[in-house]
């Protein structure tokens, strides 16, 4: 964790203390006694004979491979994110921010950055890297702006508002 990193490496992301935490958390558990509890259940699994058809073995190496999967993306995560206060409410779209927008004529209301910042606000997320993403970083409210969608068609985006996500 860094608190600078953002300015050195573009692929940062930035995260609250908060979010930052519960990863960490959620991280140490699937290291631990959630690797200790899928390992238990192959076991058990295997120990029920032929794996062929053994429905238990086939769920619990799913699952490994899910818990590894996440262990990867968090690892990478953590080990690149800066962690801080949101950034400044001047207006300006950059990760970190709640986002109104009307987006193809529908208003809507979004959190620009990472989805782990929202946890269970169950907010939308958009990432900087998706197409609206990558159109409305930067932007100021008030502009206009499009961006193209995956089918080729071109979206129209007026930011109507951009403060700090608070949680």
């Amino acid at each position: 964790m860094s608190t600078n990193t953002h300015e050195t490496d573009p692929n940062a992301q930035w995260l609250t203390q908060e979010a930052y935490d519960r990863l960490q958390a959620e991280l140490n558990h699937l290291r631990g006694p959630g690797r200790q509890e899928i390992v238990d259940k192959i076991e058990a699994a295997r120990e029920e004979g032929d794996l062929k058809e053994n429905g238990g073995y086939h769920a619990a190496k799913d699952e490994q491979g899910k818990a590894e999967a996440r262990i990867q993306y968090l690892t990478q995560l953590l080990e690149k994110a800066y962690v801080g206060e949101a950034p400044a409410g001047d207006g300006t779209v950059v990760p970190g921010m709640k986002v109104t927008a009307s987006v193809a004529g529908n208003e809507m209301t979004f959190l620009f950055g990472n989805r782990e910042i929202a946890g269970d606000s169950g907010m939308d997320v958009y990432s900087p890297d998706s197409p609206i993403g990558q159109a409305i970083n930067g932007a100021e409210v008030g502009d206009t702006l499009s961006y193209a969608a995956p089918n080729g068609k071109e979206i129209p985006v007026e930011i109507k508002a951009s403060e700090p996500f608070t949680g």
